[in-house]
C-alpha cells in the first residue's frame, strides 16, 4: 500500500498514557479519501498481496508470532474486516478464535486463562474476535456478571478494574518479551450507523440470522460502554501492545486501515526466509542429482 497511507493508518494509534474521549473521534472519518468501491478494493488487494508475502516469511522463519485483537460494539464489522483483510493468508499459518460467554470450566480459572490457551504459536498469526478485554468492558458495564466468576469477595472491590488493567499489561508484556507482537483494534462505529446495520439485518431475510434482540437492547448501555472503552484503551495502550481506534462507519476504510497496520507491524520484524546451511545445501545438491538422473 502507498507509503502515504501508512502514515494515515498510524495516526489512529493511541499513545501510551493518553486519555481521550471517543465522542471527539469521528467514526465516519476517511482521512479525506473518497474512493469508489472498485478503487478501494484495488488498494486493499495491494495490501493483502504484501500481507500474504509477509505471512509466508513469518511462517518460514518460525521466530515471531503476531496476535491481532479485535474489539467493538455489535455490528461494527469485526467479522467482515477479519474476513476481507485475511482473505489471502495461508490457513495453516493463521487461526481465529471467537470468545463467547465463559464456560463453567473457564470460570474455574483466572480471567486470562482461556485466552492464554488460544495464543498463536511461533510463525503464526492469531486473531482474537473479542478477547480478555471483555472482562473490563462487558463485565464492567454489567457488574452482576462478577457474581458468577467465583472470586473471593475480598477481591471484588473498587480497584478491581485497575487491578485487571495491571494484569493485562503484565500478560501482554510477557508475551512481547517472548516474541509475540500484539496489535489491538477498536472498531469505532457510531450509534446511528449501528442502528442502520441492525435495521438491515431485520429487513434482509439473508441477514436475519445475524439478528439478536440482546444486541439491540445493549444500545441502552451505549454511554457506559463508551466510558469503559475510553478508560480501558487509555490504561492498556502500550509501546509493546498498542491500541488503534479505527473509524468503522465506512467498512472499506476500516479494512484499508487494519490491513496497513498489520502489514506495517510485520515489516518491522524484518522477516526473512531461513538461509540453507551446509547440510541443507548438500541435501539440495543430492536431490537435484537424483531428479536429473530420473529425466526421461
Amino acid at each position: 500500500m502507498a507509503k502515504s497511507f501508512a502514515r494515515t493508518a498510524e495516526s489512529y494509534r493511541v499513545a501510551p498514557g493518553r486519555s481521550f474521549r471517543l465522542e471527539s473521534l469521528d467514526p465516519a472519518d476517511t482521512a479525506g479519501l473518497d474512493l469508489e468501491k472498485k478503487s478501494a478494493r484495488a488498494l486493499l488487494e495491494e495490501g493483502i498481496e504484501r500481507l500474504v508475502d509477509l505471512q509466508a516469511r513469518l511462517y518460514a522463519q518460525d521466530r515471531w508470532a503476531l496476535l491481532l485483537v479485535f474489539q467493538a460494539l455489535d455490528a461494527a464489522g469485526k467479522d467482515s474486516t477479519i474476513k476481507h483483510v485475511m482473505s489471502g493468508v495461508d490457513p495453516q499459518g493463521c487461526q481465529v478464535t471467537s470468545f463467547k460467554a465463559p464456560s463453567t470450566i473457564e470460570l474455574d480459572h483466572d480471567f486470562l486463562w482461556r485466552c492464554a490457551r488460544e495464543l498463536p504459536e511461533r510463525g503464526r498469526i492469531g486473531i482474537f474476535n473479542r478477547s480478555h478485554y471483555e472482562e473490563v468492558l462487558v463485565v464492567r458495564v454489567h457488574r452482576e456478571i462478577l457474581a458468577g466468576q467465583k472470586l473471593p469477595p475480598a477481591l471484588v472491590g473498587k480497584d478491581i478494574w485497575r487491578d485487571r488493567y495491571e494484569s493485562i499489561n503484565g500478560f501482554e508484556r510477557h508475551l512481547a518479551r517472548n516474541g509475540t507482537r500484539i496489535v489491538k483494534f477498536f472498531l469505532n462505529v457510531s450509534k446511528e450507523e449501528q442502528r442502520k446495520r441492525f435495521t438491515e439485518r431485520l429487513d434482509d431475510p439473508e441477514k436475519n440470522w445475524k439478528f439478536s434482540l440482546r444486541d439491540v437492547l445493549e444500545r441502552e448501555h451505549w454511554d457506559d460502554y463508551m466510558r469503559a472503552y475510553e478508560e480501558t484503551i487509555a490504561a492498556t495502550s502500550t509501546k509493546w501492545a498498542p491500541w488503534y481506534v479505527v473509524p468503522a462507519d465506512h467498512k472499506w476504510f476500516t479494512r484499508l486501515v487494519v490491513a496497513q497496520i498489520v502489514v506495517s507491524t510485520l515489516e518491522e520484524l524484518d522477516l526473512r526466509y531461513p538461509p540453507a546451511d551446509a547440510a541443507r545445501r548438500r541435501e539440495i545438491a543430492k536431490a537435484r542429482r537424483i531428479l536429473e538422473r530420473g529425466k526421461s
